[in-house]
């Protein structure tokens, strides 16, 4: 069995945003209430984790806020689960230092059946305690926990669950896949996938967004409006990549029994400010990390070469070797002749490193 997560907008009426912006800040309050307790216990030589957090809270704290009787007592309990797996991260120098959580900002929680599962079945769903909401979509799904969080003023249900992953017969046994900012990817049996460049193409309406946000009074009611315009706007350009990305990737996993990328650097790929926009605009670790868990649900292998591999540089035909400027875009090799595109040059070279013929 294999997990897939899913996530889908919720259609809610009025009063059922305002118990799901309840549960956000409660869920808010209690991570950061965990989070100054942490903090205090461990500059005075305690070791705290999300166990103990939870008893002191239980015991101490609650009684003192009859509020919190209206709410799911689940809440707080994955808020501090979720404190602790953070101060993990951060221990083992995965992340960041756990910051206090304002409002407006990440507005999500966290809810259970008490160790049952629960059942999404179709256009409308019973969740534990928040009773009966609809989605845009139907969903068949067992689960055991789900989130709910709100984006640019919309509010989403995420889940996780098991599906039997199924092998898909293949066109192609080896596939050599090149990415690049002019072209998305560029594959070593001659397919080109255009750039989206969501970004790019959203940068005027943003820039139109930002400088009316900037002439609202700070807080104020049309502030805050602007504020999920731009917060649109950008879920927008997110998702528009995200679409991009998920299609090229099911279809590199569906299709091809070996899928062959480069280890790109893309950090230090960032540091070039020339490029930086359009590099993040493509979305390279998104890429990579979809095909690292999309291969096992269609039993192809994803391989991955070394970044200093000079997919670019060589000749796929002879292996000669030659410097190639991002300016030069046709590879022509002064050996063999050859006179080949860059992009598909390098993938050749990509496809060919794992040892097999096309």
């Amino acid at each position: 069995m294999s997990m897939k997560s899913i996530r889908t907008k919720l259609k809610l009426n009025d009063q059922q945003e305002t118990l799901m912006a309840q549960h956000a800040g409660y869920s808010r309050w209690c991570y950061n209430w965990g989070l100054s307790l942490w903090n205090t216990a461990y500059r005075d030589g305690y070791k705290p984790n999300p166990r103990k957090l939870r008893e002191v809270f239980t015991n101490h704290t609650k009684p003192l806020y009859p509020w919190m009787k209206n709410l799911s007592s689940k809440v707080y309990q994955y808020a501090f689960i979720n404190l602790g797996e953070a101060f993990k991260r951060f221990f083992q120098g995965l992340g960041k230092r756990p910051r206090f959580k304002k409002k407006g900002k990440s507005d999500s929680f966290t809810i259970d059946n008490c160790g049952k599962p629960i059942e999404l079945n179709g256009w409308s769903h019973k969740l534990p305690f928040i009773g009966m909401v609809k989605t845009y979509e139907p969903i068949e799904a067992t689960t055991q926990k789900i989130t709910i969080s709100r984006l640019a003023g919309e509010w989403y249900l995420s889940c996780s669950y098991e599906f039997s992953a199924t092998p898909t017969p293949k066109t192609t046994e080896v596939v050599g896949v090149d990415l690049g900012i002019k072209t998305l990817a560029t594959l070593s049996t001659g397919e080109v996938f255009q750039s989206v460049k969501p970004y790019k193409k959203a940068q005027n309406r943003l820039a139109k967004l930002q400088r009316q946000l900037s002439k609202k009074i700070k807080h104020s009611s049309n502030w805050y409006k602007a504020v999920v315009k731009v917060a649109k706007q950008h879920r927008r350009v997110a998702n528009i990549r995200k679409d991009a990305l998920h299609k090229l990737t099911t279809y590199l996993a569906k299709n091809h029994g070996i899928v062959v990328i480069e280890d790109l650097n893309v950090s230090g790929m960032l540091a070039n400010h020339k490029l930086a926009k359009s590099i993040a605009d493509q979305g390279f670790s998104e890429f990579r990390r979809q095909l690292e868990y999309k291969c096992p649900w269609y039993g192809s292998e994803l391989v991955i070469v070394d970044m200093f591999f000079p997919s670019s540089k060589t000749c796929s035909n002879c292996g000669h070797v030659q410097n190639m400027p991002l300016n030069v875009r046709t590879y022509d090799c002064p050996e063999c002749g050859l006179s080949i595109d860059r992009d598909l040059n390098a993938s050749i070279n990509l496809r060919n490193a794992v040892g097999q013929d096309p």
